[in-house]
């Protein structure tokens, strides 16, 4: 049984598989689908060390005892309209600007490299859909990709956690399968903290990136579809 070690926990191949899928379901827009996944998620963290199974089992107890409708309300209020509490991980390091778009590419690259083909309603980027890609693609390269955006991860779980939104515990049960943070990783938390994502270069539409295609030129950008829940795809 191989496993991954860090200085946080040792966990097998099988259990990252189910932490980054469970994680990735959670993730999503809550409805009615989600509910009914809830048991399985229960009874798969109980296979996983305390770090990380305790904060999954924590949701999945408030999921159970909130109305459905104030979830959603929940989510909305806290993903869509908060800036720091932000699910597209690019965001962070670029912004609204043209170079989030070759950020983008890179993530839409790796997924076709491996077979992993997105909904056209979903960015590459979204932290549901890179946790889907490394439980059930690469585990190696779904990580490198959430490690190359570990500030920005970082300041997500964080916020949440100031703001005492349950998703917390969501990124508490993410960040505990990844290594901690290194200094420069840090300072850019503090950075990130301190100044936010980029702001929006001038004359440029909101989440306008250039075509995903290679060599395309700057100058003519092409809008990205944005959808309110993209979710983790079923």
């Amino acid at each position: 049984m191989s496993r991954l070690r860090n200085r946080r926990s040792s966990l097998t191949t099988e259990q990252l598989t189910v932490v980054w899928q469970s994680t990735s379901l959670l993730l999503g827009y809550p409805d009615e689908h989600l509910l009914g996944q809830l048991d399985l998620v229960d009874a798969a963290s109980h296979e996983l060390p305390a770090a990380v199974g305790d904060p999954l089992r924590r949701f999945v107890v408030h999921l159970r005892t909130t109305p459905l409708d104030q979830v959603q309300e929940d989510y909305v209020e806290t993903f869509d309209n908060r800036r720091r509490c932000n699910l597209f991980l690019t965001y962070f390091a670029h912004g609204d600007t043209r170079k989030r778009g070759m950020a983008l590419l890179r993530f839409k690259q790796t997924y076709l490299d491996s077979g992993f083909v997105l909904d056209e309603s979903e960015l590459p980027d979204h932290l549901a859909v890179v946790l889907e890609y490394a439980a059930t693609c690469d585990q190696a390269l779904g990580r490198g990709l959430m490690l190359d955006h570990r500030a920005g991860l970082e300041l997500l779980r964080i916020s949440l956690r100031d703001m005492r939104k349950p998703w917390a515990d969501v990124l508490d049960a993410v960040t505990a399968t990844l290594p901690p943070l290194r200094g420069d990783e840090r300072d850019a938390v503090r950075r990130l903290a301190a100044e936010g994502p980029p702001e929006e270069e001038v004359g440029l539409a909101p989440f306008a990136t250039p075509a995903f295609s290679p060599g395309a030129p700057d100058e003519s950008p092409t809008l990205l579809p944005m959808p309110s829940f993209p979710g983790a795809r079923r």
